[in-house]
């Protein structure tokens, strides 16, 4: 037992850093796709902010490890051991739970990110983690992964937790993890890149841009959701949309 848990965990770190390699080449390419189209739709705008964006990516490539590494562990378990509740049969659950399963993940993690979120704006938590992001003034392209070692943890646990208590077809997960990414990156870029008609719709609404998300980065006690407004709405903290 001994011989084979060895090289069970080498395996499981090997998995780790190539997750994290992954995480930090998506954050590069992702990033650096839209600060292009930044450059491109909006010249110079971050000619200014070169200092702050090289501390941004070093920020960002330090969280991707914090990430990397739980998502390699978890990658390995479900394919070596099938720990996860990952599936790749689509037939394995109905039809119809692939878009609820979607909307599952991605409604859990936001209420997850809404409530961390405004207790990393608590005096101490804020001076300690979350100033670290909030040095991003105005925000970039770059700054999707600018965390405070303390705050990346808090986000990195939340998928790689969910995999073990609700199904979801590996082609769903790829699609969450594609939305943070987007999301992640375009509600940070400083400037609006979606048609008015969308953002001002009963479906924008509900949804955050970086409309949203630019009004949080200037006046901080606002605006705290990630993909979603549900939370903002209930709890009183929405405060509209900015003109970024």
């Amino acid at each position: 037992m001994a011989d084979a848990f060895g090289p069970g965990i080498v395996a499981a770190w090997v998995a780790a850093i190539a997750m994290t390699a992954i995480v930090g080449l998506r954050y590069l390419a992702v990033s650096g796709l839209f600060a292009w189209l930044t450059g491109a739709v909006r010249p110079g705008s971050y000619a200014r902010l070169r200092p702050q964006i090289g501390r941004e990516i070093r920020w960002s490539l330090l969280s991707a490890a914090i990430y990397g590494v739980p998502a390699g562990i978890v990658a390995w378990g479900w394919q070596q051991h099938g720990w996860t509740r990952i599936y790749t049969d689509a037939q394995a659950w109905p039809l119809w739970w692939l878009p609820v399963s979607l909307f599952v993940y991605l409604f859990i993690h936001d209420t997850w990110f809404y409530w961390t979120h405004r207790w990393m704006h608590r005096p101490r938590l804020f001076r300690l983690a979350h100033a670290v992001h909030h040095d991003s003034r105005p925000p970039t392209a770059w700054a999707a992964m600018s965390f405070h070692p303390i705050e990346a943890v808090t986000g990195a646990v939340v998928i790689p937790s969910l995999v073990f208590l609700i199904p979801v077809h590996i082609a769903v997960l790829g699609l969450v993890l594609v939305v943070m990414t987007v999301m992640g990156t375009t509600n940070h870029m400083g400037w609006e890149m979606f048609p008015r008609g969308l953002v001002h719709s009963r479906l924008g609404n509900w949804l955050i841009t970086a409309s949203h998300h630019h009004l949080h980065h200037e006046h901080y006690q606002c605006n705290f959701g990630l993909y979603f407004r549900f939370w903002d709405l209930l709890c009183g903290t929405d405060r509209g949309l900015s003109t970024p």
